[in-house]
């Protein structure tokens, strides 16, 4: 079995990382997969695959080594299994790969046949790892039900194909409510580095629940921002998680069926985990306008998904709603 790992999961492992399936007489192909999850890593990872005559690819890391993972196992018609160390994104439970430059912009996704034989997340591990991968996967899931709701209003074609149904909304729905209930009890936990009922709910809302309303639902502003703002330097330090939580501010203030009421909630909490709701959270407080005017150009080109929304997005209503998400979420922070 060939088993692809990030650095970090790498380094926490140790050992293990091999001794732990050999005791099951599952011998262990280790490929040390790189900081970021280009398609020459990918590339690399599938040449590893084939020559060892691996028969299975799990992916044992955060979101990139799930992605990488997920392609080496698709390219080399194998079994799959996820196994996160981190629930900082739903990308465990999926069948994208997302891919990005050695620079860290966007570059790309591919869209597979089947999500993974296997997802095998061990909340000990993850109550184990730092609260921020946390927080970020709240941010990523919080995204979930409004960016489904917004595609389905817009009878816009999941990415497991066809109209959104009531049946596939209700994982999005449920993973709104186990994050808003849940949310801040889970991160506190985690910071004592404890796994208890509240870090079981949650991580079930960011890994599964998001997953599947996603894919079943689809996809909006909230991740053409989080995807797409990469073409900005200063946002690279940032998780995909808190580029999706700006985004989704901004999604609020974009679309005009989103309760004022809901919008100032859903805030107040990203901001009390301590999730970006302003653009200086995402590193663009020193951008200057003209380069945030040329990214929403670059956002609202064709194929983003800012157009599954029931009305049109334009360059410049993506901007003024980036620029007017900044402002709620300052207004929010210093208390409405």
């Amino acid at each position: 079995m060939l088993v692809l790992a990030g650095p970090n999961a790498r380094a926490a492992a140790g050992a293990d990382l091999e001794a732990g399936p050999g005791k099951a007489g599952v011998e262990v192909v280790p490929f040390a997969f790189p900081a970021e999850r280009t398609r020459a890593a990918v590339a690399a990872g599938l040449e590893r695959a084939r020559e060892s005559g691996a028969a299975a690819v799990a992916a044992l890391g955060g979101g990139k080594a799930m992605d990488a993972g997920r392609a080496v196992a698709a390219k080399a018609g194998l079994p799959f299994a996820a196994v996160p160390t981190i629930a900082s994104n739903d990308s465990p439970a999926s069948a994208v790969s997302v891919y990005y430059a050695d620079d860290g912009v966007l570059d790309g996704w591919d869209v597979w046949p089947a999500n993974p034989d296997l997802v095998l997340v061990d909340t000990r591990v993850i109550a184990e790892a730092p609260v921020r991968w946390l927080v970020s996967g709240v941010g990523d899931a919080l995204a979930t039900w409004f960016e489904a709701e917004a595609a389905a209003r817009a009878g816009r074609a999941a990415f497991s194909g066809g109209v959104p149904t009531m049946a596939a909304l209700a994982p999005a729905r449920l993973c709104h409510e186990t994050l808003i209930e849940y949310g801040l009890a889970a991160a506190a936990d985690v910071r004592l580095r404890v796994a208890t009922p509240a870090v079981e709910r949650v991580v079930e809302a960011c890994v599964p629940l998001s997953g599947i309303g996603w894919e079943s639902g689809g996809l909006a502003t909230a991740h053409t921002i989080g995807n797409g703002i990469t073409v900005l330097p200063g946002t690279h330090p940032y998780s995909h998680g808190e580029k999706v939580a700006f985004g989704l501010v901004t999604q609020m203030c974009l679309d005009p069926e989103v309760p004022p009421g809901l919008r100032e909630a859903v805030v107040d909490l990203m901001a009390e985990l301590g999730l970006p709701v302003t653009l200086a959270g995402i590193g663009l407080g020193d951008c200057q306008d003209a380069e945030l005017r040329k990214a929403a150009e670059v956002l609202t080109g064709p194929g983003q998904f800012v157009h599954n929304h029931a009305f049109e997005v334009t360059a410049s209503d993506l901007h003024a709603a980036m620029i007017a998400a900044g402002g709620l979420g300052r207004a929010r922070i210093r208390g409405g």
